[in-house]
């Protein structure tokens, strides 16, 4: 060995300042939602925490397995708009193609993607809706029913 020490724990390097945190609301398979702050999300990892969002840098994180979830989407703020019907168009971009996920549930997202790859444990997308509070969603290859290029 060469003397360094690691710390293992779950929560290592959480972070100190809420600027290091992205926004998230988690979806579940079972239609469950939660929100919270993530901090070092990897879509090659199993899992991650979801820092709550009342005194996150200061309570531990739920661990969340990455099977159990349909989605992660980051979002602008959690309130978001419970009556706001995102646009189907999207406008001409040159940040990657048009794609039309269904998950299992039946709920259908329309967006834009760089790094589809069925064979990976999921990809991100960008909102087709620009005005949608989502600022980019990691979709979750597994329970997915369909995606198509659009």
């Amino acid at each position: 060995m060469d003397g360094r020490t690691f710390d293992n724990s779950p929560m290592a390097g959480t972070p100190t300042t809420p600027n290091q945190l992205n926004k998230a609301v988690v979806a579940f398979l079972d239609g469950r939602r939660m929100k919270g702050y993530i901090y070092n999300f990897s879509a090659v990892k199993d899992s991650f925490y979801v820092l709550p969002q009342e005194n996150s840098l200061r309570e531990r994180g739920t661990q969340v397995a990455i099977r159990d979830l349909k989605a992660v989407f980051f979002v602008k703020d959690f309130a978001g708009n419970p009556e706001y019907h995102g646009s189907r168009a999207t406008e001409q971009s040159t940040l990657g193609r048009k794609i039309e996920v269904t998950f299992r549930d039946e709920e259908t997202i329309l967006g834009l993607t760089q790094g589809y790859n069925r064979e990976k444990l999921g990809f991100f997308m960008l909102p087709a809706d620009s005005d949608s509070n989502a600022v980019r969603i990691f979709v979750v290859n597994q329970n997915v029913s369909q995606a198509r290029f659009v």
